[in-house]
């Protein structure tokens, strides 16, 4: 078993992090292999440059689209060079595979493969036989692999928390044939809270302690057929579904009203009024998503995420108010809804209050 580096380590690799940041921001990537291959050179271990070296550059990839200091553009090429790169790892020396074989995969609707595709390198390089199926990997694709090949363990990745709904499904369907399931990715929250919400065999919060996890053995599940209501009983109450179902005719609602009382609305273009649009659409999502797991904070969170985009852009926040408060309206007679929205409500409008919403967790 490969032990995370020492701290020297660490810090003799930031020169190394910071090169191909740099990199990849640029879009080279004939630079990127270039700067890897010579970590590898200088002897930085495979599953190091895995790791210590492309996560943390496609961690700060995402940060700093969150920040506005690159663009869509930008943030796409740099994720593409970044999982090219990954391949000159791929076909390097490893340890025969002995330990066993895992299916990973990305859930369906789950576009963001990097993190899936760094723990099958990595799994690979400590002896595992990998079968890595992808992004956006339908279940019944999924369950009918896991028949034919019937691995020891089966590793779901999610990084979106609207994709839980459907990640509860697969592992769910992966659990019903007797296949322990091993989830991981930022959807599942910190500490991997809602892994063990959804009834997950196991939580990794990165590939090391995946791999560790994977060594030591997962207990199979007993092999039961249940629905979503039994992990969740608070399901029976249908809002989720009813919310979900009528998310369309939601984000039509909700748009017009903001129309009305967000006079500024009037001058946007057509592309402000598009993304306006997608931004409603989210927050319906994940409205639902609060409501399929019962959790007012992964909403809130999601408010409080959404405001610092919107302030990076240099867009009011206070539309995001009365988007809540048409949403409260038309969902009065929900109560975990109602609920949900004044919980965020409330956190939202205290940040607006404050002399400093940026830096208001």
């Amino acid at each position: 078993m490969t032990a995370p580096p020492a701290q020297d380590a660490q810090d003799a690799l930031n020169p190394v992090r910071a090169q191909l940041w740099h990199d990849v921001r640029d879009g080279d990537e004939t630079a990127a292999a270039r700067t890897v291959r010579a970590a590898v050179d200088a002897g930085t271990s495979y599953e190091s440059v895995l790791l210590d070296l492309i996560a943390p550059v496609q961690r700060r990839v995402g940060l700093e689209w969150q920040a506005n200091r690159i663009t869509v553009a930008q943030e796409h090429a740099a994720t593409a060079i970044n999982e090219r790169v990954i391949t000159l790892t791929a076909g390097l020396p490893a340890a025969p595979p002995h330990r066993g074989r895992v299916t990973i995969a990305c859930v369906d609707g789950e576009w963001h493969a990097l993190p899936a595709r760094l723990l099958a390198e990595v799994l690979r390089l400590r002896g595992w036989q990998v079968d890595f199926l992808g992004a956006h990997t339908p279940t019944p694709h999924l369950v009918r692999h896991l028949h034919q090949h019937v691995p020891d363990a089966v590793a779901l990745s999610s990084s979106i928390p609207t994709n839980l709904p459907v990640a509860h499904a697969a592992l769910t369907a992966c659990q019903a044939i007797g296949m322990p399931v091993l989830v991981g990715g930022a959807a599942f929250g910190p500490g991997g809270r809602y892994a063990e919400v959804l009834g997950a065999d196991a939580w990794a919060a990165d590939a090391r302690d995946a791999a560790v996890l994977l060594e030591h053995g997962l207990d199979r599940p007993r092999v039961m057929l249940h629905q979503a209501v039994d992990d969740l009983p608070h399901l029976i109450d249908q809002e989720y579904s009813m919310v979900a179902r009528t998310r369309g005719e939601l984000v039509k609602e909700v748009l017009v009203e903001l129309e009305r009382l967000f006079p500024p609305m009037a001058r946007y273009t057509a592309q402000q009024r598009q993304h306006t649009a997608e931004d409603i659409a989210h927050i319906a999502d994940y409205l639902a998503t609060a409501l399929y797991l019962d959790d007012d904070e992964l909403f809130a969170s999601f408010l409080d995420w959404t405001a610092d985009i919107l302030a990076a852009r240099h867009v009011p926040a206070h539309s995001l108010l009365l988007a809540l408060d048409v949403l409260g309206r038309r969902l009065s007679d929900f109560p975990r809804a109602t609920r949900v929205l004044a919980s965020a409500h409330h956190a939202l409008g205290a940040r607006q209050a404050s002399p400093n919403p940026g830096e208001n967790a």
